[in-house]
């Protein structure tokens, strides 16, 4: 059975917000505690004092790690964010086919000049994001695919990295949790070496993009 001390942590360290606010000792421990006790006492199959839960909240915050200093900056110029509108993303079950549809749509997006199209294959699944104008492309490709999902109307929002912050711990949850924090849903991200795309709905994009523009460094 879990000990109170365990299962504390277990809560705080899913949520982010806890975390760094236990972290920073921003948080009201006897508050925290007060609001736990239900959910560890069900937890715990057995009645939970305060007093012990916001002695285990304690040693916690006494173990986190000392909160970084400052924001972390994603880009070193002005510029490095970019937007994409107008998207389409359809979701599709892998197949024995999915690489030949995929090589059929790249091929037949090539001559579209600037529209956008990327591929993604997960384990079950595969991803495809693109402009609207070549959604009728998509739609011709995969008839025989078995669609799982499709949202429209979406917008990506690109973020240059600089490489020399790539193997910086928590670059990614800068990211989000001031996307959190700010009610902004992601529909999807994207990744690679050097570039980070997020995907919301089209009415989000202001709010995502004037939160994103504070962690370029102009």
């Amino acid at each position: 059975m879990q000990s109170i001390s365990t299962k504390v942590e277990q809560i705080v360290t899913e949520s982010a917000f806890l975390t760094e606010g236990l972290g920073r000792g921003l948080i009201n421990l006897s508050e925290l505690a007060r609001q736990l006790q239900p959910q560890i006492e069900t937890d715990l199959w057995k009645p939970v004092g305060q007093a012990a839960v916001v002695m285990a909240l304690r040693r916690l915050s006494e173990r986190l790690p000392a909160p970084q200093r400052g924001d972390i900056v994603l880009g070193q110029r002005s510029g490095e964010l970019t937007t994409r509108t107008d998207l389409t993303v359809f979701t599709y079950r892998y197949s024995e086919r999915s690489q030949d549809c995929q090589r059929q749509l790249l091929a037949l997006a090539a001559p579209q000049r600037g529209a956008f199209v990327t591929v993604t294959r997960g384990v079950n699944e595969v991803m495809v994001i693109c402009s609207r104008s070549l959604t009728g492309v998509v739609d011709e490709v995969f008839s025989d695919e078995r669609q799982l999902a499709r949202l429209e109307r979406l917008t990506a929002v690109t973020l240059q990295l600089d490489p020399a912050k790539a193997g910086t711990p928590g670059i990614y949850h800068a990211i989000l949790k001031k996307l959190a924090w700010d009610k902004i849903n992601l529909v999807n991200m994207i990744c690679t070496y050097t570039e980070l795309t997020i995907l919301l709905e089209q009415s989000q994009t202001g709010a995502a993009f004037s939160v994103l523009s504070q962690l370029v460094e102009h």
